[in-house]
């Protein structure tokens, strides 16, 4: 048994490790060296032994089983890549990749899968729907509403989300956020955010009122209405802290003020710098409460990528920091759909990306910033919050660390210098912005965390979710893409098919519809009940080798209005 951090297999500020077992190759019999907890909390319509049977299906599968083919395990799609220091905390994969495709079995297990209904408990689990409220009788929004949903991978799940309309200025803030090295920098921007963003758009006279109020002691006027699934918790310990860091950040503004009318660009940027820069700063500082001192600083070491929308009418803007991902469904003149892309993933197969890291250090350093698609050989995201192993000096992080408090001093990543480490900032939390003027054809947006586009490609995603809000679906050649299929198998396809078609959707949120796909779905393109099964019965210290946590919000438009915006009537 090996010790590993709480958040999977990334490198981890949390304290406390957490036991998982590791498959070991013998000459017989591919065995665990340790019994497997079985997930419970997960499985509320499962009894014991029928987890117990799951377990062993899970480990004992026959042959090549789609579940244990997956490239995100195959090739390693951890946030963090292992050091030589670290070693001990991560399992190498060829032994796993050789254990679940041992074909020596002693004997045939017992299949179990999950029921229809006990997936759906799974999978709408964190669903939420919001539709737009019309006002005399008359919807004067370009967003009908939209739909949300996470299914984790990592327990506990490091992604999160937020969804909020303005009230001071106009508009709807919507945004996904994929944490690595635990979930406490993605939990805090989740909640800040988009205060950040509505305190940038407001203009001077509110930004007077709001501080008058507060110095008066009066009721403050409410910024943002949010809009939250039970399971989307706000930090109380910490309110106080936020507000007053908030507070600091619309005095300066307040002070700024040139009078001028605040571009919708310029806020977004400013907002996710400022907000990147006070999670640095606070952690610096430090609090004298032992429980505060010690959130900052995991959510200042810890670290999060961002893809935040803001509507307004039919301006779209999309700030994206890191990997998330913002598509835009188009339904083309013959009814098909197509996707348009609204963000740029900022890794190293994004090559501008690679070229603007490279010229912000000098020239000596070019070969080992980026080494095996990471920054520094470590990172994937090459902007992100928190993250101050990567912003840091050496003497900052020496001196943070030392007169931290113990949980954060006995953390071994948190004392870990990355390699060549000698001009930092590395890391920046600077957006990337993209503005989109809307036109009726384009029905929805999809946001999305990179957990959804390792397993789907956008087209696919824009045709699911584009056939499942309109109901109709466009047939296309079943393809095989080179497997050799018997009558009897197509005969089966095209009969699923047509009963998928004349049958209601079982889901009534297209988030949920779409984690379906992105988990269930085969070779053929189509939801396979026992591979879905078979992915939401693996246990937690599996279930991130073979998928990352998926966190989806799809905003549906409304095309009347927005076609009565192009012709000047609203």
């Amino acid at each position: 048994m090996l010790a590993a951090s709480c958040c999977d297999r990334r490198m981890c500020v949390c304290p406390g490790p957490r036991r998982i077992a590791i498959p070991v190759r013998s000459s017989r019999l591919p065995l665990l060296s340790d019994a497997m907890p079985a997930p419970t909390h997960l499985f509320p319509l499962i009894r014991n032994c029928e987890i117990s049977r799951i377990c062993s299906t899970m480990c004992y599968c026959h042959h090549k089983h789609l579940c244990c083919l997956s490239s995100h395990f195959a090739h390693g799609h951890f946030r963090y890549a292992p050091q030589k220091k670290f070693a001990a905390l991560y399992r190498p994969k060829e032994n796993f990749y050789q254990f679940v495709h041992a074909r020596d079995y002693a004997s045939t297990p017992q299949r179990f899968y999950l029921t229809p209904p006990q997936v759906n408990s799974i999978l709408k689990a964190n669903e939420y729907s919001f539709k737009v409220p019309e006002f005399d009788g008359k919807n004067v929004s370009s967003v009908l509403g939209f739909d949300s949903n996470q299914l984790p991978a990592n327990a506990p799940i490091e992604d999160r989300r937020s969804a909020a309309t303005c009230l001071q200025t106009r508009g709807m803030l919507l945004g996904v956020f994929d944490g690595h090295a635990g979930c406490a920098c993605a939990q805090a921007v989740s909640e800040r955010l988009f205060y950040y963003i509505a305190v940038s758009l407001l203009p001077h006279e509110t930004l007077l009122e709001i501080e008058n109020a507060v110095e008066s002691g009066r009721a403050l006027l409410p910024i943002l209405q949010w809009h939250k699934h039970p399971n989307d918790y706000f930090s109380k310990e910490a309110s106080k802290l936020y507000f007053n860091s908030l507070r600091t950040y619309w005095q300066e503004l307040i002070d700024l003020n040139s009078g001028e009318t605040t571009d919708v660009k310029e806020a977004l940027i400013n907002a996710f710098k400022r907000l990147d820069n006070d999670i640095s700063l606070e952690a610096q500082v430090g609090d004298p409460n032992s429980f505060l001192n010690y959130l900052v600083l995991r959510v200042a070491f810890s670290g999060a990528t961002a893809c935040v929308a803001h509507v307004d009418g039919v301006d779209l803007h999309v700030a994206n920091t890191g990997d998330s991902r913002a598509m835009l469904g188009v339904q083309e003149e013959d009814g098909s759909w197509s996707a348009v892309n609204l963000s740029y993933d900022h890794n190293a197969q994004n090559e501008r990306e690679v070229e603007r890291v490279k010229t912000e250090h000098p020239k000596s350093e070019e070969k080992s910033l980026v080494k095996q698609d990471r920054l520094l050989g470590l990172l994937m995201p090459f902007r992100a919050f928190g993250d101050v192993k990567f912003k840091w000096s050496i003497e900052l992080q020496k001196r943070v660390v030392e007169s931290g408090p113990d949980q954060l001093n006995d953390n071994e990543y948190t004392k870990f210098i990355p390699p060549n480490y000698h001009t930092p900032p590395y890391l920046t939390a600077e957006p990337e912005v993209i503005h989109h003027k809307l036109r009726p054809q384009d029905k929805f947006l999809v946001l999305a965390t990179d957990g959804l586009w390792e397993t789907m490609h956008r087209q696919d995603v824009a045709r699911i979710v584009g056939e499942y809000l309109t109901g109709v679906h466009h047939q296309q050649p079943i393809a095989v893409g080179g497997y050799k299929v018997t009558l009897g198998q197509m005969h089966g396809l095209l009969t699923e098919r047509r009963a998928k078609i004349s049958s209601v959707f079982e889901d009534q949120n297209a988030a949920t519809h779409l984690i379906r796909h992105a988990v269930g779905n085969n070779e053929f393109g189509t939801v396979d009940h026992e591979r879905l099964s078979k992915m939401l019965s693996l246990p937690e210290e599996l279930a991130r080798m073979y998928r990352d946590d998926i966190t989806i919000i799809v905003v549906q438009f409304n095309s009347h209005v927005i076609g009565a915006y192009q012709n000047g009537e609203l």
